[in-house]
């Protein structure tokens, strides 16, 4: 028999997620939602009726409090606040519903519509199993067993999740039909970059847990879609998203073992990895024109290439300058160059190529890989 709850102290409003240094409003995860619906599905159980408010003990310390409602089929509910971030799951309708288990003490934690199913090793999760990070797996037991100690059988889901997960990279990670229950600290603060770096390494985690040896790395979905015209024959797991976070891409390739790289991206990203910039962003570091300057005059390329690097504060500038003179050795030097300072501050025995494509991504201009097909090729044959 279900044993007597402790009372609970709830505030009279649910309680809003902390604002950031920047103003803007914090907001939770799909972790947080999930345990404070499971928590209150609970309590319905075991009380007979909805609590209006739950409070949960987040992961770093500290409580939140949530608004709980009920569909029509009588299940516990938190809609996803996600503040002033741009999360596809805002909205969302995080649902819980559980049976209470007198025959065992296990808290056991399923995945119902609109969950992800894992069908990837590489991410921690247990093959078949519903994409509940450990993390919300672990709010969600600490949730409930501070009203109850009994066993429960609670199914987490989120009608609507199988068309969010389209805007996600649950795909990519092998999750299949919604999306993850996700949140290492129970908050997501607004643009933040954290959730953007956590699902690159599941990517990097996710194929080499596949047998791949090779891993492509591209900074935007220009360069992806041209790195997969150069590489037509790889699984779609080998690609990956890494945006300006190229150094933390490339010593995790390093650090699960991958023996060869492919890095595929613009100019201006390319540059920066030449200056030894492995934090690409255009705000962070700024493109180093004397060292333009230096490929164009050790490449023995024609004075107006010269007086581009000198003239410019950018490197498209310059690649434009380079393409419409037909001289792309001081871009080749370029990209030999990114590859130096990139196997240096790796330290890796994986061997690493650095690809350079044109502003449209339509196709590779000049590559330290030299099977890929590429313009400066061309441009030698002729």
């Amino acid at each position: 028999m279900p044993q007597d709850l402790d009372p609970i102290d709830l505030q009279d409003v649910m309680a809003p997620a902390p604002s950031n240094k920047k103003h803007l409003r914090n907001g939770w995860t799909t972790g947080s939602c999930a345990a404070a619906a499971a928590k209150a599905e609970v309590i319905k159980n075991l009380r007979g009726s909805s609590p209006a408010l739950v409070d949960i003990p987040l992961p770093k310390g500290g409580r939140a409090t949530f608004k709980v409602e009920v569909d029509e089929l009588g299940r516990c509910f938190v809609v996803k606040d996600a503040g002033d971030d741009p999360d596809c799951t805002d909205g969302a309708h995080i649902t819980a519903s559980c049976k209470l288990i007198s025959s065992s003490p296990e808290i056991q934690i399923l995945g119902g519509e609109g969950v992800g199913r894992v069908t990837l090793s590489g991410l921690g999760l247990p093959i078949g199993g519903p994409a509940i990070n450990p993390v919300p797996q672990k709010m969600i037991r600490e949730a409930i067993r501070e009203i109850y100690q009994g066993g429960v059988e609670v199914t987490i889901s989120v009608p609507g999740g199988e068309e969010m997960a389209k805007k996600t990279t649950n795909d990519r990670l092998g999750i299949l039909g919604g999306i993850s229950i996700l949140g290492t600290t129970g908050i997501v603060k607004p643009f933040s970059t954290a959730s953007f770096r956590a699902a690159m390494v599941q990517q990097i985690d996710v194929a080499i847990a596949q047998g791949s040896n090779k891993m492509v790395l591209a900074t935007g979905s220009r360069s992806e879609a041209c790195a997969r015209s150069l590489f037509p024959l790889l699984s779609p797991l080998v690609f990956a998203e890494v945006g300006d976070f190229s150094g933390v891409a490339f010593r995790h390739c390093a650090k699960v073992g991958f023996r060869s790289v492919e890095w595929i991206g613009m100019v201006g990203k390319v540059t920066k990895l030449a200056q030894g910039m492995m934090m690409t962003h255009f705000h962070r570091s700024n493109v180093d024109t004397s060292l333009l300057r230096t490929v164009a005059k050790q490449s023995s390329a024609n004075e107006v290439i010269v007086e581009a690097a000198t003239a410019t504060n950018t490197a498209r500038h310059f690649f434009e300058v380079c393409l419409e003179n037909n001289e792309l050795e001081p871009l080749y030097s370029l990209v030999y160059l990114a590859k130096k300072r990139c196997e240096e501050d790796i330290a890796t025995k994986a061997n690493i190529d650095i690809t350079m494509v044109d502003l449209e991504g339509k196709r590779a201009v000049v590559s330290t890989n030299k099977e890929l097909p590429t313009l400066y090729k061309e441009i030698r044959r002729g």
